[in-house]
């Protein structure tokens, strides 16, 4: 286990070990009827989920993860409406079924005991900590609430906990939003603890 004081650092996929809690990590799932090669697949599509079905189809099944980017920031194609407003739900939807699928990320992830964890990309201060490191590092508080769901007992107490940390760590965010996120995590965790 590694040192609890320590903030755990990653960018890229490739860095070892930790390499692997990128969105572009070759760690595929099976979500929403769909096979995605990584999680990064998996947000990329949903920006097109109602709006361009072929444009969705084509960024689920293309090679790389940066392909699947490329695709996805491109404005040639309507984004989804609501996208700003469940873009963040869509990642942690991604980032649970990763970690919920291969139990080798799990472990590394609990390993890391309650280090903090942050996404070290220069080039993106929402998802990572930006190249001044002030960034907001969405990522990796995902990154910690599915430690923190691994570790705690399927119970009414997690859900508070869960609901608490939320609160602490979105400060800002529409209640709507977090209201929708609590009530799709609360289906996923009924379903582990039941299945």
């Amino acid at each position: 286990m590694v040192d609890r004081t320590m903030t755990i650092y990653f960018y890229g996929m490739r860095k070892v070990p930790y390499g692997c809690f990128s969105n572009f990590s070759h760690h595929g799932f099976q979500l929403d009827g769909y096979w995605w090669p990584t999680s990064e697949h998996y947000f990329q599509a949903q920006k097109f989920v109602t709006t361009d079905p072929q444009w969705f189809d084509r960024i689920q099944t293309v090679k790389t993860p940066k392909e699947a980017t490329t695709l996805g920031r491109s404005r040639k194609h309507p984004l989804r409406e609501d996208w700003e407003q469940v873009k963040d739900d869509v990642m942690e939807k991604a980032v649970f079924q990763k970690f919920k699928t291969h139990a080798d990320l799990r472990t590394l992830l609990l390993e890391t005991g309650n280090s903090s964890i942050v996404e070290n990309s220069p080039i993106d201060a929402y998802w990572g900590c930006g190249a001044d490191g002030r960034g907001t590092n969405r990522l990796g508080q995902i990154l910690r609430l599915v430690r923190v769901a691994e570790k705690v007992p399927r119970s009414r107490h997690f859900f508070d906990l869960l609901q608490r940390w939320r609160c602490l760590h979105e400060r800002g965010r529409n209640s709507i939003a977090r209201s929708t996120r609590l009530n799709w995590r609360t289906q996923q965790f009924r379903h582990k603890s039941n299945g």
